[in-house]
């Protein structure tokens, strides 16, 4: 009898930690040192050739001119913890960076195959000592929905679950292919400024509620789709991230999780045209859909949390 107590005790043990090596738990053997990261995804992982990003820029303290290292966004917070910094934004002059920023804006789920075998094809590949970010899949919800009522919910509910096993495909092509993968889940898009709006403005059904259902269709296919291995994928829940931020703004530190801040489209947003009183470290959106510098700040800090802890 305590044999047997024993086996299953150990065989608990042994499940437990395969379910939180899966969800990107544990602890590393020794510590991941990356030599560069690539990010692909769509305009939350861009900077652009000159250093804007679709965020709050920031410009130089009394001056006009944009200014690419402060306010970083999520991929810049992830590299600048392993001392890695983007062509794109070099301010240092750090000698050849190897980093690279794949993503491109306006990129739906269908890109992400497209940017992976440009960077093939150009002789690029993955190893060990890759950490490759992947985020995207709001521009796909938001296409979606888009097309409501003339598409019902039901095929567009489909197309959501679709896409997300198309991201989970290409995640698992580069785990399989030596990179070490971090996976953003696309945010809540039913409670961004843009669901706000919607919701307003149609009496039809809760289209704040319809986003949400699209977003969590989608991760829920994400989720199942990836492979089973935390010691090659890591998960970022950005939506519960954003979840959490609108539920309790304060204590997560922002003062407003429900209005946008900037004033001008982006990426020309800067700390200058913001609304009045206002911050980009204190709202969470930048504009309608993406997150401001404070927003970034948040998810930069859970994917450096997540790549230092995860068992890569």
């Amino acid at each position: 009898m305590n044999v047997s107590l024993n086996v299953l005790r150990a065989a608990c043990v042994a499940a437990a930690a395969a379910v939180l090596a899966a969800c990107g738990g544990g602890q590393q053997v020794e510590p991941f040192a990356p030599t560069r990261v690539l990010a692909f995804g769509d305009e939350a992982s861009v900077i652009d050739g000159v250093g804007r990003k679709y965020t709050v820029n920031a410009v130089v303290a009394g001056g006009t001119a944009r200014e690419c290292k402060t306010n970083p966004n999520w991929v810049q917070y992830l590299a600048s913890a392993y001392g890695l910094v983007f062509p794109e934004c070099n301010p240092d002059a750090v000698p050849a960076p190897s980093s690279r920023i794949l993503a491109v804006p306006g990129a739906k789920v269908a890109d992400l195959q497209v940017q992976i075998d440009a960077f093939v094809a150009g002789g690029g590949s993955f190893s060990a000592r890759d950490l490759v970010t992947i985020w995207a899949g709001q521009g796909d919800i938001k296409a979606l929905y888009d097309s409501y009522p003339g598409v019902g919910e039901a095929d567009l509910v489909a197309a959501a679950e679709q896409a997300g096993r198309v991201v989970a495909g290409q995640v698992n092509r580069i785990a399989e292919a030596g990179g070490k993968v971090l996976i953003a889940t696309v945010p809540d898009v039913g409670l961004t400024p843009f669901a706000t709006a919607e919701k307003a403005a149609h009496s039809d059904i809760d289209r704040a509620a319809l986003l949400s259902r699209l977003s969590r269709r989608l991760n829920a296919k994400l989720l199942i789709g990836l492979i089973d291995d935390g010691h090659k994928i890591g998960l970022l829940q950005a939506d519960s991230l954003v979840q959490a931020v609108v539920k309790s703004p304060l204590p997560n530190g922002f003062f407003n999780a429900t209005e946008s801040v900037c004033t001008v489209a982006l990426p020309d947003c800067t700390t200058l045209t913001l609304r009045e009183g206002t911050s980009g470290d204190s709202y969470l959106w930048a504009d309608a859909l993406q997150f401001s510098a404070g927003g970034h700040k948040s998810l930069g800090n859970l994917a450096s949390t997540r790549a230092h802890n995860n068992p890569f």
